[in-house]
């Protein structure tokens, strides 16, 4: 896999010295963002009216919940608007007016979008994958969605990759969520690998900010709706607007 630059300090040369990817799964594999987008937008819009604060915009997303596991979104929307409310408890029920309680909504409207709709993997993405797995590199998959299974199988990639880190597997590890570098590194070492031989691509601001306090190999940006310059500022080394810009032409 060799590439050609897009944006950014570093070119893709390094991806050479890689002797594994770890990708985030929604808005890098899969279109999932955008789903998660109007999941969230279901979730907050009455939420925020009810409370009488600026409505609910696409910018919130960026800015308070993108690549966030989704209690620390609830929590982290929810104090850019000054609301607080009680934690409750993981199992509260969706109608609760929790964190836990506004999460599990959240979930629901997710699940249902899915189900309506489907999942396509961006084709660039599958071509890079391909690319990847021709030149010999380890793959996995690090994402903060407990959805990242159930994305994948949706999307036809469940089996393309063996090692998986979800919100489901942090949670059960006590492994704190992006910017913590914490999934990315346990993606690593489930494939027998240090962050210094990984390459981490992500196309969030929390995922970028966790591949550089990783002291990962390279950080590749792919630029969904963050913005290119606000990736890198973030901490990727590079960013491209489609996977397939690093495939070897």
């Amino acid at each position: 896999v060799a590439a050609r630059m897009i944006h950014g300090s570093r070119d893709a040369s390094a991806l050479g010295d890689a002797s594994a990817l770890l990708f985030d799964l929604d808005g890098v594999l899969t279109p999932t963002a955008e789903v998660h987008m109007r999941a969230w937008a279901r979730l907050f819009a009455p939420v925020l009216e009810q409370h009488g604060v600026a409505p609910y915009t696409d910018a919130d997303y960026f800015a308070h919940i993108d690549g966030k596991p989704r209690y620390d979104g609830v929590r982290s929307m929810l104090a850019a608007r000054g609301i607080e409310l009680p934690e409750g408890e993981p199992g509260d029920a969706p109608e609760a007016e929790t964190v836990h309680g506004l999460g599990n909504r959240k979930d629901l409207a997710f699940t249902a979008e899915i189900e309506e709709h489907g999942v396509e993997p961006y084709p660039g993405s599958v071509a890079f994958l391909d690319a990847a797995e021709a030149s010999g590199l380890a793959v996995a998959v690090v994402t903060s969605s407990r959805n990242g299974r159930r994305v994948l199988q949706a999307a036809g990639l469940a089996d393309r990759f063996e090692t998986i880190v979800d919100g489901v597997h942090a949670a059960a590890h006590g492994l704190a969520g992006k910017p913590s570098p914490a999934t990315y590194v346990e993606g690593a070492q489930l494939l027998g690998l240090g962050p210094e031989r990984c390459v981490v691509v992500e196309d969030a601001h929390s995922g970028v900010a966790a591949g550089r306090a990783g002291g990962f190999l390279l950080t590749v940006g792919v630029d969904r709706g963050a913005g290119a310059e606000s990736l890198l500022e973030h901490g990727a080394d590079l960013v491209v607007d489609d996977l397939a810009e690093l495939i070897d032409s």
